[in-house]
């Protein structure tokens, strides 16, 4: 959520960050809203500067035998005055809330305006593969070999759902203990959170109201009900939610592997086939809770760590800044880690590291306490995909495929494969 502060102090900022995501917002609406708050405040002040100096009288003129009724009927008249102008300022302060809540966080100042045209690639890792034959899609090498089960997938639950099988199973695992034992290598916390959350969750990490058609509600849609997570950021960004932490414990580094639930509305575009795009995926996802003059460095290291995974891998990938428009809703920067899929000569996004600043931490009140001033200030949170599988593992085949269509394991793998270094039975088997 948006300091309010910084709306009132420094409305140019917030108009000219909005702006780069193409949105126009009138402040006016929030100043009406706001003046007429400090209004009722300065007048419920007042009355309760009357009722307590009038209170005060009371106890002296009863000790004089004089008749205190009149007083206490004033008192009681203005209690009811004030008791109405409290619900007054509650409900102004609903409707600043509902009309700032849906902003989306201020993109920081070096992020370009426009959408992914105007992302910018930051470097690149490898080269493309070159093959000196006709390599096979992602999609006929897990047919062949019987890593995927597609069909029976989508038979037991529908189009964006498939079956890993055999060692398409083995090699999903091995990617997931590879990047789990790597997070606890460099003392991560290990997480593993619930499925099923309530829609605060939702709310402090950015992604209701607006986005709240995306995920899968277990009962029909509302603030009591409970949604399938659609990214591990959920429940993380949660977890000390209406908290005040002490700053020794500072940074919070920890990760978290789930499954993700997303609907995914709309039609699949032909680069989306196979594991692509789909309704449930593995991901393990790393998250930082900083001070804020520490964001900075903590977001470098999410993105090295999510390249260091691919480089371990021996993947081509590249790393792009995105513009503002391609920035989610939630954070104030991003850089997305990009893997090559030979047979869609295409670069899909696999991480994306983002710094939220203060944004969910407003809106879940989790604040650390200052050592030095005593304050309790908003922290600052992050998050990386380390990594999700749903792609990195089209791009593993098919850039690791040879000729007769099995597969090679990356040396990094092997240990989590029982020492395979090859695996899938190949074209050829009939």
């Amino acid at each position: 959520m948006i300091s309010l502060d910084l709306i009132k102090n420094n409305p140019e900022k917030v108009v000219t960050a909005l702006k780069k995501r193409a949105i126009e917002f009138d402040l006016s609406k929030f100043y009406d809203l706001d003046k007429k708050r400090k209004e009722l405040l300065y007048q419920a002040d007042e009355l309760k500067k009357i009722r307590n100096e009038e209170s005060s009288k009371v106890p002296q003129l009863k000790k004089q035998g004089i008749d205190c009724s009149e007083i206490i009927n004033n008192m009681k008249e203005i209690g009811d005055k004030i008791s109405q102008l409290d619900k007054e300022i509650e409900i102004i302060e609903k409707n600043i809330f509902d009309l700032i809540s849906p902003l989306p966080n201020l993109v920081d100042e070096d992020i370009v305006a426009g959408g992914k045209e105007a992302n910018t690639e930051i470097r690149k890792f490898g080269e493309k593969p070159n093959f000196n034959f006709t390599p096979l899609s992602h999609i006929d090498l897990c047919k062949i070999n019987n890593f995927i089960d597609y069909e029976r997938g989508a038979k037991i639950s529908g189009n964006g759902s498939w079956i890993y099988t055999g060692e398409g199973a083995e090699l999903e695992w091995a990617l997931l203990n590879f990047f789990i034992s790597e997070h606890l290598a460099d003392g991560y916390n290990f997480i593993l959170p619930p499925h099923m959350l309530g829609y605060e969750c939702g709310f402090v990490a950015g992604q209701f109201p607006k986005f709240d058609d995306e995920v899968y509600w277990l009962d029909e849609k509302s603030q009591t009900s409970k949604f399938l997570l659609p990214t591990a950021e959920t429940p993380l960004a949660n977890i000390y939610r209406n908290e005040i932490l002490s700053e020794e414990i500072l940074p919070i580094k920890m990760f978290a592997y789930t499954p993700c639930y997303r609907r995914e509305a709309g039609s699949y575009r032909s680069e989306e086939r196979g594991m692509i795009r789909g309704h449930q995926f593995n991901k393990v996802e790393m998250f930082q809770i900083t001070k804020p003059e520490d964001s900075d460095k903590a977001f470098e290291e999410l993105v090295n760590k999510a390249e260091n995974l691919v480089k371990k891998l021996g993947l081509h990938f590249r790393t792009t800044k995105l513009a503002a428009q391609d920035v989610s809703a939630t954070m104030a920067r991003t850089y997305d880690v990009e893997i090559w899929i030979p047979s869609m000569e295409i670069y899909k996004e696999i991480s994306s590291a983002s710094n939220a600043r203060d944004y969910q931490a407003r809106r879940g009140n989790i604040k650390y306490r200052d050592s030095k001033t005593k304050k309790a200030e908003y922290v600052n949170t992050l998050n990386a995909s380390g990594l999700a599988t749903s792609r990195l593992f089209p791009a593993l085949l098919e850039q690791y495929q040879n000729e007769d269509g099995t597969i090679n394991v990356p040396e990094v793998l092997q240990p989590f494969m029982r020492g395979k270094t090859i695996i899938g039975k190949g074209k050829n088997v009939r």
